[in-house]
């Protein structure tokens, strides 16, 4: 499932390493941070982060001139997903869009913006990338993290392949020629070069450190922009901005308060006044101790869930039933394997999958599906995630040719739309799919949520549906049981 797995590396030799062990399966949801560079103390990171900033000063500086033709702004700003990293945010495999034309041409002219006119000379703070995406359209968290991963590529191979040349068998290898490598300042243009990596399923493998990495957002961020938007302002020295500030912002608030009118009363108040970007900025600069410990907690809690519990739940599933080998039509194979998940979970630890320790870590639907999605990786099926044909996504479509197909959703009991979800998805989604075949599975943490449950599907008539299946992953009931089993055994 993992890189050492498939290329015969001790997991020891990647940790000493510095390199993140991936999955070859499906992308881990971790992106490159680039504060994470800015701030770290190893000076080849903080090369990594000025050579980011020369080249945006340098697109800066370009469209500023103006007339960029469609030839340039396509060797400039598009670039393909790093998918070979194996690392953002695809629900299935590791394929993405990248950086294409919307996005050049997006940034371009984000580029005339008021809070960018200074981008590269800050007096007051240093230059970040993610200025760009804190007012905008087209720029994102997606756009940065394959921005930063494009820009630092040379790095990552020179990093990949010196760690293959020392640990790797030559015969896992192979050399490529990698296009976009490095940029030639003399030439303006992006140039090619070849490597020797790792060789999988016909294409490359890159291996990330796992100091620079991140989950959820960049520490600079939109988000966190509006929500320390009052801790922003309070920070501020000059007295005159941070009135001006306040006054404005109470001014944007409507007579009836509501969450969506004061995140709409800060975002019109730091358009107003660009200069809170600069403040903002300086703020998380001041508080960049804090960038480290988030990033390493966040990327060791993933790795426990992600890596460490698919591979010991995966061990429990393969040495407790056949849930890698069955082959029947989709419907069947599905619930078979639903089934077996349900007995795996409640009944032999499985439910420590969704936990780190005491502490749940899933707590959202595209987390569960994930999971989900490692544990189904040894299947003659095609396991489609978030497939789309015409009515919204779906989960996952199990299939076999066009005329065999079962649509499978998975669901938290905590999930607010429950109920018309249960009432209405699965249906649509069968007239959509042209499959008469679906499966819901919901997962429940505690017992409110299993009663929440069963009055729904009570209400909708649902509660003797086979299709529908609740599994029980709460930490107290596990607990209770091995009490229980404790007492017994000194009885």
């Amino acid at each position: 499932m993992n890189f050492s797995n498939v290329f015969n590396v001790d997991p020891e030799k990647l940790e000493k390493y510095g390199a993140l062990d991936i999955s070859l399966i499906n992308d881990l949801p971790l992106f490159i941070d680039p504060f994470l560079l800015f701030r770290s103390e190893k000076k080849e990171y903080q090369k990594l982060h000025n050579d980011i900033i020369k080249y945006v000063v340098f697109l800066k500086r370009k469209s500023q001139e103006g007339n960029i033709g469609k030839g340039l702004i396509a060797n400039w700003y598009t670039f393909p997903e790093v998918k070979q990293n194996w690392l953002g945010f695809c629900l299935h495999g590791n394929s993405g869009s990248g950086l294409g034309s919307l996005f050049a041409k997006q940034l371009n002219k984000n580029f005339s913006l008021p809070f960018l006119s200074d981008f590269g000379e800050e007096k007051v703070v240093s230059t970040h990338l993610e200025k760009l995406c804190l007012f905008g359209d087209g720029v994102g968290r997606d756009c940065i993290s394959d921005f930063t991963t494009n820009l630092i590529k040379k790095y990552l191979l020179e990093y990949t392949q010196s760690f293959a040349k020392q640990n790797i068998d030559r015969k896992l290898c192979k050399e490529f020629f990698v296009d976009k490598v490095f940029f030639d300042y003399n030439t303006e243009t992006w140039c090619p070069q070849n490597f020797i990596l790792p060789c999988y399923a016909g294409d490359f493998v890159l291996l990330t450190p796992i100091d620079i990495l991140t989950k959820d957002e960049t520490w600079i961020n939109r988000n966190s922009m509006i929500q320390d938007f009052k801790n922003v302002v309070n920070s501020i020295e000059n007295a005159q901005l941070r009135d001006l500030l306040n006054i404005y912002f109470q001014k944007r608030l409507p007579k009836k308060i509501s969450e969506k009118a004061v995140k709409e009363a800060k975002v019109a108040t730091i358009h107003h006044y660009p200069e809170f970007v600069t403040e903002y900025i300086r703020y998380k600069e001041q508080h960049a101790d804090q960038a480290k410990q988030e990033s390493l907690f966040k990327v060791n809690a993933t790795q426990r869930t992600f890596i460490d519990n698919v591979q010991s739940f995966c061990k429990i599933l393969s040495a407790l039933s056949p849930f890698f080998s069955i082959d029947r039509d989709s419907y069947s194979e599905a619930m078979e394997r639903v089934g077996y998940l349900k007995q795996v979970i409640e009944n032999n630890d499985g439910y420590k999958l969704f936990y780190d320790g005491n502490k749940q870590v899933v707590g959202n639907e595209k987390d569960l599906q994930l999971l989900f999605r490692f544990v189904w990786f040894r299947s003659d099926y095609s396991v489609d995630a978030e497939v789309n044909n015409g009515r919204g996504p779906v989960d996952y479509k199990i299939s076999k040719g066009s005329g065999d197909s079962t649509l499978v959703e998975f669901k938290l009991a905590s999930n607010s739309q429950l109920q018309k979800n249960l009432a209405n998805q699965v249906e649509v989604y069968k007239k959509a799919n042209q499959t008469k075949k679906g499966i819901k599975v919901i997962l429940y943490f505690n017992k409110t949520e299993k009663y929440k449950v069963e009055k729904v599907l009570k209400e909708l008539g649902l509660q003797d549906e086979k299709n529908i299946v609740l599994i029980d992953a709460s930490l107290e009931t596990k607990r209770s049981a091995s009490k229980v089993a404790s007492k017994d055994e000194y009885n």
